[in-house]
C-alpha cells in the first residue's frame, strides 16, 4: 500500500529530517509541504502546498513536521489533526534509548540523540545532532533542543521552550514554559517562563 510521507518545512531543518524520513521509511513517497511560493524542488523531492498535499492522488499520508520553531510547530500539529493527518516519528538509526522513556507522537531525533533512563517527553519534540536527556527528565510539549544542547538529570522543561546549541542545563533546573536558553549557556538557575537567558552563568536577557 502506497504511502506519501510529507516533510512538513522544507528548509534547514526539513532538508536535514528528509534522509532520515528516506531510511526509516523506504517503502513510501516523499514531498516537502511548504507555503512559501517560488519552491518546487529541493534536494531532488518535489515541494508542494499545503492544500495540494491534502488533495495528492495517495489514500494514505502522514506527516513530519520539520521546523525548529516551538510556537508554529503547535500550529502546524493543530492543522494536521484538524484534517486528520497522522504525525510520524522520525528517528536517526544512531538514537541511543535506554530504559523507561515515553516520547510523545511525532518527534523528530536526530543522528547521535541520546535518549538515557526515566524520561518523560511530550509531543513534537525536536532533538537535533548530539543532543542528550539524562535520567528522570520531564520534557513538555514542542520543546526543541538545537545541536548538542544538554539536559542533565532532573530537569524540567516547560511546553514550547527552545535549549540553544550547546547550552548546558545544570542537574536538578527547572526551565518554565515558552523560555529561550542562548547558545552555549550554562544553566545553574531556574528559569522563569517567558525569558530569554544566555551567557555563562545563564542571566535573563530579555522577558517576554
Amino acid at each position: 500500500m502506497s504511502v506519501l510521507i510529507g516533510v512538513y518545512g522544507a528548509a534547514g531543518c526539513g532538508r536535514c529530517i528528509m534522509p532520515i524520513v528516506r531510511t526509516q521509511y523506504p517503502a513510501s513517497s516523499y514531498v516537502f509541504v511548504d507555503d512559501m511560493p517560488g519552491l518546487n524542488d529541493v534536494n531532488g523531492h518535489e515541494v508542494i502546498g499545503w492544500h495540494s498535499f491534502l488533495t495528492y492522488p495517495v489514500q494514505n499520508k502522514c506527516i513530519s513536521i520539520a521546523v525548529a520553531s516551538p510556537a508554529i510547530r503547535k500550529n502546524l500539529a493543530d492543522k494536521c489533526d484538524l484534517a486528520e493527518i497522522q504525525l510520524v516519528e522520525v528517528r536517526a538509526t544512531s538514537v541511543v534509548q535506554w530504559d523507561n522513556v515515553s516520547i510523545g507522537r511525532g518527534a523528530c531525533l536526530s543522528p547521535f540523540v541520546t535518549l538515557t533512563s526515566n524520561i518523560s517527553i511530550g509531543q513534537c519534540f525536536h532533538a537535533n545532532l548530539y543532543s542528550y536527556v539524562e535520567h528522570d527528565c520531564k520534557v513538555g510539549d514542542f520543546v526543541t533542543l538545537a545541536p548538542g544542547a544538554k539536559l542533565n538529570g532532573n530537569v524540567s522543561v516547560g511546553d514550547f521552550s527552545f535549549v540553544g546549541s550547546g547550552a548546558v542545563i545544570h542537574q536538578g533546573i527547572s526551565i518554565g514554559e515558552s523560555a529561550i536558553v542562548g547558545m552555549g549557556s550554562v544553566v545553574i538557575d531556574d528559569v522563569p517562563s517567558g525569558v530569554t537567558v544566555a551567557g555563562n552563568p545563564a542571566r535573563i536577557i530579555s522577558k517576554g
